[in-house]
């Protein structure tokens, strides 16, 4: 009898540690996939609740759209209920991204998003741990932000808002056959716009147009600079993606307007606000297509070093047909035909 006891108590004994055995590898193996899955899929995944700061330099059309399509970009990855979106505007104040900067490093965000080259270098001065993506920024390298658009070699990497100024120049000239002087009006202290300016003014030179610069400090100095263009005979004013002009397109037109002198800005909300017309990026999909790059980024799919620059390659002709009118112009048909894609 002792040794039939001893036989069922043994043999319960390992019928127990097989269960345990086996239930520890199903726990193992259901973690394993769970983990290959979110390395993988760029979507979020888990419990855990994402930290993101977006600092925007100031408040205008083209950032505005950028802004929701980065949020979009996220949330079509699954990034929507899991993170806290700290959205701050800093009005276009040096002062104020200096402060935004520093608070969303104090409050160790697990990424941020900077919309325009001010509000990029801000944040890279204020932090090499943090991951920092870009978006409605020019040139990254001019900016400093990186040390090339392939190997960054920093914490920043993102999506540039370039647009094809030789075909903006060409547009010009399509549109104003016989123009011989050309303004072009931006901020200065607006690295993007520089580098800008500086390959308008090569490219224009060698299709024989003399090239006059206006540079703005603020918008309070728009309509001084613009009047100092009309007052020299420029026949059409070219505008970069200016950040302080776009906030303030109209202080603009209200000057050229009444001059008859058309405005060929660098994206398409400057267009709408004013302008004649543009070969311009959509600044919605800008920050969309960003927004995909940082659910690869907190999925764990992707390191922010490893991301190389992003561009978007579909650039769409947008024309005033209202601004037209009002200053006399006729647009080419084959211009028309363009933009009615």
């Amino acid at each position: 009898m002792e040794t039939d006891n001893c036989s069922i108590v043994e043999r319960g004994f390992f019928m127990w540690k097989k269960r345990i055995v086996a239930a520890v590898v199903a726990i193992m193996a259901v973690g394993l996939i769970a983990g290959c899955g979110a390395d993988k899929s760029g979507s979020a995944s888990g419990n855990k609740t994402y930290k993101i700061g977006v600092v925007q330099l100031v408040e205008h059309p083209a950032l505005d759209a950028a802004n929701k399509g980065f949020v979009d970009g996220l949330a079509s990855k699954g990034f929507k209920d899991n993170v806290q979106i700290d959205q701050q505007n800093a009005q276009a104040d040096q002062s104020n991204l200096n402060s935004i900067a520093q608070r969303f490093v104090a409050d160790k965000k697990d990424l941020v998003l900077a919309i325009a080259t001010p509000a990029a270098q801000s944040m890279a001065n204020a932090t090499k741990d943090i991951p920092i993506l870009g978006t409605a920024i020019t040139d990254y390298k001019s900016a400093k932000l990186v040390n090339s658009d392939e190997k960054l070699g920093t914490n920043v990497s993102g999506t540039t808002d370039m647009n094809p100024i030789d075909k903006q120049v060409d547009l010009i000239l399509k549109v104003v056959p016989n123009a011989k002087k050309v303004g072009i009006i931006y901020s200065a202290s607006e690295v993007n716009s520089q580098v800008q300016a500086e390959k308008m003014k090569a490219y224009a030179k060698t299709k024989g147009l003399d090239v006059v610069e206006a540079t703005v400090s603020n918008v309070n100095d728009i309509q001084q600079a613009a009047q100092n263009l009309v007052s020299q005979g420029v026949q059409a004013i070219y505008v970069p993606t200016d950040n302080v002009v776009a906030s303030a397109m109209a202080n603009l037109v209200k000057i050229t307007d009444p001059a008859k002198i058309p405005v060929f800005p660098g994206e398409e909300n400057m267009v709408k606000n004013g302008g004649l017309m543009t070969y311009s990026v959509d600044y919605y999909k800008l920050g969309f297509q960003t927004g995909l790059m940082a659910a690869k980024i907190l999925s764990g799919e992707a390191k922010v070093q490893d991301m190389p620059i992003e561009s978007q390659k579909d650039l769409k002709l947008v024309i005033n047909q209202d601004t037209a009118k009002r200053l006399g112009i006729t647009i080419p048909e084959e211009l028309q035909k363009e933009a009615a894609k």
